[in-house]
Formats: structure tokens, sequence, C-alpha cells
């Protein structure tokens, strides 16, 4: 054999090894195997925000198991690991541990509470694992740009700001305050409040912080009183806001209130009653009623109900709607799972809105942040009803 010729033979042979071995590395991702792909998601089901974890988590259940009964992803059935951090930064970040080391997530999905989101993101990003569509509109979950973060819900800043400057200017409001939880949620709110106010001349007459968990509001609500107040904006969680209008009202205070999006929720008018009444929201997805629901939205809501023996809420339409992002990521990214494929994939996805009122989501390589609008609602005789589009 001449030598040109053994060369050539050896040069095949390599470029055939490489060939396979990058094969190889394409399919063994972590979490990715011929039969499942093992997605993980860090939530409260146990904590102050536990009545949000539950029916996310239900939701993101509910959308897998469609897509396992129609034959998986490529053939692929999704298993989702769930771990309770009790919106405990510590617990979180044990969680993410297990999730990784353990249970060897190929990615984390609608992680829950920005205080757990920012201890275990740093964690999630630097093992390489996907960093999907969390509980947390805080500017850091999507920006900088990384090829291992995305984010579909608006952050605090932006609706808080347009929220804000809508209901002052239309509603003539002159002494704005703000009650908030007192941590990096809270912290986002108040500097979509302040950016607000500030573009029509106003400041934050007052502001008072609540610890995570609290349950006395009074001397909060006493101190935003005696500031004479026409507007608090609320940076609560559901059981927060409903016991901070329900101290309030139990003292004749019927002042305006407006929740951020983690106070939207039918749960805040099942706990609240008559005490929440008035009470303005912003809303990113809009809730599933049953009364008058389209007959699409209403054999859903039947599913859901049948499946886990409750009605749906907004949160349970929003895990949905992010486990179907990801499910159309996985699919469009192709047999050959990686986590590059999947981010090359997730940059070319664009939806339009759906039956349960998603507004539609579009990423790019340039932008990893779905959307960036909501709408104003508010609680009239017990039911959340919509004011406007979505605010610029």
């Amino acid at each position: 054999m001449s030598a040109a010729r053994a060369l050539f033979l050896a040069c095949l042979l390599l470029g055939s090894l490489l060939s396979a071995t990058q094969a190889v590395a394409q399919v063994a991702a972590p979490g990715v195997s011929d039969r499942e792909i093992v997605v993980g998601s860090i939530l409260d089901l146990s904590g102050p925000a536990a009545l949000l974890g539950a029916p996310v988590r239900d939701g993101m259940l509910l959308r897998f198991e469609d897509a396992n009964a129609a034959g998986g992803v490529h053939g692929r059935k999704l298993r989702l690991v769930v771990e309770d951090a009790g919106y405990d930064p510590k617990r979180g970040v044990l969680a993410a541990r297990k999730l990784l080391q353990r249970d060897q997530v190929f990615a984390f999905l609608a992680n829950l509470g920005t205080p757990v989101v920012m201890a275990t993101m740093p964690a999630i990003v630097d093992a390489g694992r996907l960093h999907l569509f969390p509980f947390s509109p805080h500017e850091s979950t999507y920006s900088p740009l990384h090829p291992l973060k995305f984010q579909m819900f608006p952050p605090y800043q932006d609706y808080m700001e347009a929220a804000t400057r809508h209901m002052v200017k239309s509603r003539g409001y002159s002494r704005a305050c703000l009650l908030y939880q007192d941590d990096d949620y809270g912290l986002e709110v108040m500097k979509g409040v302040e950016s607000g106010l500030a573009k029509l001349g106003q400041r934050l007459v007052e502001r008072t912080a609540y610890k995570r968990g609290a349950t006395d509001f009074s001397s909060q609500i006493a101190r935003l009183r005696s500031a004479r107040c026409d507007l608090v904006v609320l940076a609560t969680v559901v059981r927060e806001t409903v016991a901070a209008m329900t101290e309030a009202r139990r003292n004749g205070w019927a002042v305006d209130m407006l929740v951020s999006a983690s106070g939207y929720s039918s749960q805040t008018h099942e706990l609240g009653g008559a005490a929440v009444e008035g009470l303005f929201g912003v809303s990113v997805l809009p809730l599933p009623y049953a009364d008058g629901a389209p007959p699409r939205l209403a054999a859903w809501i039947g599913r859901y109900h049948k499946r886990f023996g409750a009605d749906p809420n907004v949160w349970s339409v929003m895990g949905y709607v992010l486990a179907d992002l990801f499910v159309r990521g996985a699919e469009q990214a192709g047999p050959e799972l990686t986590t590059a494929r999947f981010t090359a994939a997730m940059e070319r996805l664009h939806t339009d809105g759906d039956f349960l009122g998603s507004p539609g989501y579009r990423f790019s390589p340039q932008d990893h942040l779905g959307s960036r609008q909501g709408r104003l609602a508010q609680i009239r005789n017990g039911r959340w009803v919509m004011l406007t589009d979505y605010l610029e």
C-alpha cells in the first residue's frame, strides 16, 4: 500500500471516528435518553407561595401528559421531577443540587419565586443546564443575553411602570404609595413603580416593607394610611394581598390598591371575598373561568378538573403554557436533542395567541424574553374583569 493511500485511509478513519464521537455527544445530553427527557422544577408546595406552586406543577404535568399520550417528543416521553423549596432560598439551593447531580435533568422549568431563582440560577447555568421561564420576571433571568436563559413573563419593572402610569393618568392619583416584600421581588416592583411615577413628575409618598410569609399587616397599613395615600401598589403574592386588603377594610380604609401579577389569581377573590372587591391587578394571562368559556377552553378546564380534582386557575394556565413552549422547542430541536440544538430552536420560536389567551411569544438570537406587556384587570362582583388591552 502506498504511503499516500495509507494516509488517505487513516484520515478517512479519523473523520469517521470524529463524526461518531460528535453524534454520541449530541445524543448524550444530561437527562436525555432514547426513551425520555427529564425536566426539573423547583416550586413552593409548602410555604407562603404554595397556592401558586401546586397549580403550576399540575399545569405542567397536564401538558407533558398530553405530549406523552401523543407519542412523546421524537419518541421520547417527558418526565417532570419537582422539588419543594418552600419559597426558601437555602432549600432551593439544595433542591437544585439534587436535580443536577442525582436526577441529571436536561433543563429547569418554571422555578418559582424571585429569592429562590436568584439563589439557584447561577449554579444551574454554571452546570450547563437550561434555565427556562422561571416565575420571577427579574431582568437577570434573560439579560444579559445567555444561551441557557429564556423568559416568557414580562419583567416586573416594565409592566408595573406601564400599569402605574395608566392608573395615575386615568384616575388622577397624586399620593401613590407602596407595600412591598422585602426581597428582590419587591425591589423590582418598586423600580417599575418609581419609574412610572417619575415619568409623570411624581414620586412615592410612602413605602413600607414586610418579610416573606408575614401574616400581620397592621403596622404597615397604619403607616400608609397616615401618609394619606390615595393609591397603594402591592408587591405581594396571593395570601399577603388578601391580608393587606382585609386589614385596610377592617379599619374602614377604602383606598384603591393595585397588585402585581403575583397577586392576580382567582384564589385572591376566593380567599378575600368582599375585602378584595375593587382590587386592581396586572394580568399577563387571563383566568380560565368555566362560566362563559368557549368550547375548547371549556374542554380543557374539564380535563384539568378530572385529572386533578380541582378547577384550574391562572397559575395552572401559566404552567401549561410554559410547558407547551418547552415541548415546541424540543420538537423543533429535532431527534438529536442537545442543549445547543434546543437553544437554536428556541431562538427561532414564534407562537401566536392560543385558546388559553396567551399573547403570543417571540424569541430571537438577540432577545430571549418572549413578552414584555401586561393588561390591567379589576375584581368586580367576585371575578377578575379585564379593563385594558396590553399596556405600552
